[in-house]
């Protein structure tokens, strides 16, 4: 029996417990991959004073939302659905780029389990260095620290493949089936916010949620629908509009059903049960929005699986079969 394949899905990951939120968010402010604070050898000091300050909110937003992340417990489950799905040959594992499993663990796994090569696959379906780019870095230096590196195959993007659309139109559609007449619901796609000096720099963040936006669209037909960005944070300028200015907008042009679409993610987390789910909840019925649902997350639908496994088939033909 030949080895297997080693797939490896990445995902930020989140804290575990109320006492690891500091430690997320340390690894969060330190990587100068998703964000540049001073000059390098500074950043790790600059960083243990921003999350001095920060920690003390964002342990409060998980609290609300159980006491920790759910994204682990989530993206474990996709990975086993993936391999089920993927049948023999094939083994999977998760890294999470600020939290465990880490992208180490992940790598050691799948030498323990003897396999031959690993395909490295982001569940960031929209690239950007500040997220698929870092985890990449990551995985390559550890690989290149270990004794024995396997030979890397890279899925860093899937934003507009058929079976990630049919996935979203399908989560849209359930959420809209929540209003008796969903021809008057305004659709507002929630992206995760990026600094726009990545944008001006040449990074493809905005165009691949701007292609993804026109594919759902295409396929729901004539909807009542915007784009918006979230979970921005500190001064430097961010893509526009923001949710909240978004949600300010709709609410006085008349709005009064709301349907939000967390676009870039594919598993709950803070950002959709927190920042959608309570925040954004919240804040729609101060402004006027009496009816506002979010569509559901991807996590395991079985469609979602189906094009995780079509990427890592399409991967596996590329290099040649195991």
């Amino acid at each position: 029996m030949s080895q297997p394949t080693a797939v490896i899905l990445l995902q930020m990951g989140g804290p575990d417990s109320l006492d690891s939120v500091k430690p997320f968010l340390l690894n969060l402010f330190t990587d100068r991959d998703i964000i540049k604070i001073g000059p390098s050898f500074l950043q790790p000091l600059i960083a243990r004073s921003i999350v001095r300050k920060r920690a003390p909110k964002v342990r409060g937003y998980y609290e609300k939302i159980g006491g920790k992340s759910p994204i682990r417990e989530l993206t474990q489950e996709q990975a086993a659905a993936l391999e089920a799905v993927l049948g023999e040959g094939y083994r999977c594992f998760v890294a999470m780029r600020y939290s465990l499993p880490s992208t180490r663990d992940a790598l050691d796994a799948a030498c323990k389990s003897g396999c031959s090569r690993v395909i490295a696959l982001s569940l960031y379906p929209h690239y950007s260095r500040a997220t698929t780019g870092s985890s990449i870095n990551e995985l390559n230096r550890v690989q290149k620290g270990s004794g024995h590196p396997l030979p890397v195959t890279f899925i860093d993007r899937f934003f507009d493949h058929p079976l990630y659309i049919d996935a979203l139109v399908e989560k849209i559609q359930a959420g809209l089936s929540q209003f008796p007449d969903p021809s008057g619901v305004d659709i507002v796609f929630s992206a995760h916010s990026l600094p726009q000096s990545f944008i001006d720099t040449g990074d493809p963040y905005l165009a691949h949620i701007q292609g993804t936006v026109r594919l759902v669209v295409a396929r729901l037909g004539k909807v009542n629908h915007f784009l918006a960005f979230q979970s921005r944070a500190g001064p430097v300028k961010w893509l526009e509009p923001s949710t909240e200015a978004m949600l300010k907008e709709r609410a006085e042009a008349g709005c009064k059903e709301m349907l939000m679409v967390p676009l870039s993610f594919v598993s709950d987390h803070i950002e959709t049960l927190y920042e959608v789910d309570i925040q954004y909840g919240e804040e729609a019925a101060a402004l006027g929005i009496t009816t506002f649902r979010r569509s559901p997350s991807l996590n395991s639908s079985p469609l979602f699986i189906e094009c995780l496994a079509a990427l890592v088939r399409q991967a596996t033909e590329r290099r040649g079969n195991p």
